[in-house]
């Protein structure tokens, strides 16, 4: 599936979604002409790693002993290709669906977008974006003051909620048209801003205010600014009858493809000598601006449609490690101090299950990696 024949419409969006020490440090290069960019291969031994403990963890991974529905496990140290491991029929260049990882992929078009002068900043008036949206439904003073970075670290302050059938996303998800007036006409039940509740509703709507600016919604965005620059040729991204991509999830790369990203990231928004992704937002988006610590727990919150993760508990540096993260146990996780990213997709249905893969990246990967 290439580009030009990815668009997938979704009919019946409720079928299809259910929401969300080493050597030196290799060079990513930005894809030539000649063909599509590829990652350095190395070992683990080269990069750092136990051999033996990353083979042990794949054993049972085989064996069914661990994450019995994982699909790819994909590794990667000093920008090269450390394990790539496919289970279940999946190949390394098939499309996997990557539920709300794909709102990471989406912070990055925002970061994109300001640095071209398409949005003003994290402080616009979501409604500016819609000067010509008419008879929205409750409103009031807290909607009005509702900005993008309340999309952004999921504190818009409405009752969009993903709890049960009847719940707003799931109503949104079996519409064929309308998911920004949907989202716009939702009540408001506190204050922009002021209490973190996950909310995709908004992150959707954020491939509107794309159109709205750029004429072009997320997936023909993405494709041009993000995709093109990583070398990524083959994607679905799911949309309404009205191109409305659905920026809250429906996002498909393979697990080689969904580690540029953190790659990207880990790059500070480099990719070879392109700065696809301004250095300033990679800084914003790993910044903790929701604190979702509990009582007793390692530090956890949310940046900006990323997560942020304890430190690595046998590190050195203390520094935080940031994923984004879908539903059904999908994960890209960038680890600075380690200069590493980790990626697990799958299909885990039980709900213990699905955050397993946490588990094993610090239980079996972290402790992979010679001290």
């Amino acid at each position: 599936m290439n580009i030009s024949s990815a668009r997938i419409v979704l009919v019946g969006m409720a079928l299809f979604l259910v929401f969300a020490p080493a050597g030196a440090r290799a060079q990513v290069p930005a894809p030539s002409a000649a063909g599509a960019w590829d990652w350095p291969v190395s070992t683990p031994e080269k990069e750092g790693f136990d051999a033996a403990a990353l083979a042990g963890l794949v054993a049972d991974i085989r064996q069914d002993k661990l994450l019995p529905r994982l699909h790819y496990l994909v590794v990667v140290r000093h920008g090269r290709l450390v394990l790539e491991e496919n289970f279940h029929g999946w190949g390394p260049g098939k499309p996997h669906m990557l539920q709300s990882v794909s709102k990471s992929f989406t912070s990055a078009l925002v970061g994109i977008a300001i640095s071209r002068g398409e949005f003003k900043g994290v402080d616009e008036k979501v409604l500016d974006f819609f000067p010509d949206m008419k008879d929205i439904a409750n409103l009031d003073e807290r909607k009005k003051a509702m900005r993008l970075e309340d999309i952004l670290t999921m504190r818009t302050g409405t009752d969009y909620n993903e709890n049960g059938k009847d719940s707003p996303h799931e109503r949104l998800n079996r519409l064929f048209k309308g998911w920004d007036k949907f989202y716009l006409d939702r009540p408001m039940v506190q204050a922009p801003g002021t209490g973190f509740q996950y909310d995709s509703g908004g992150v959707i709507l954020i491939s509107a205010m794309l159109k709205q600016r750029t004429g072009r919604h997320a997936r023909e965005y993405a494709a041009e600014h993000l995709f093109k620059p990583l070398g990524i040729e083959k994607f679905y991204w799911g949309s309404n009858l009205e191109g409305h991509t659905h920026t809250g999830g429906a996002l498909g790369l393979s697990g080689r493809d969904a580690a540029k990203l953190g790659q990207l990231y880990l790059d500070k928004g480099r990719w070879g000598d392109v700065q696809v992704v301004p250095e300033s937002w990679v800084r914003e988006s790993f910044q903790m601006r929701v604190d979702l610590t509990q009582p007793g727990q390692p530090p956890s919150g949310y940046g900006y449609l990323w997560w942020i993760w304890a430190p690595d508990p046998r590190g050195k540096a203390g520094e935080y490690i940031y994923a984004a993260r879908g539903r059904f146990g999908q994960y890209v996780i960038v680890v600075p101090e380690h200069d590493m990213v980790v990626v697990f997709l799958g299909d885990e249905k039980d709900r213990p299950a699905i955050g397993k893969p946490i588990e094993v990246f610090y239980d079996r990967v972290l402790t992979s990696l010679r001290r």
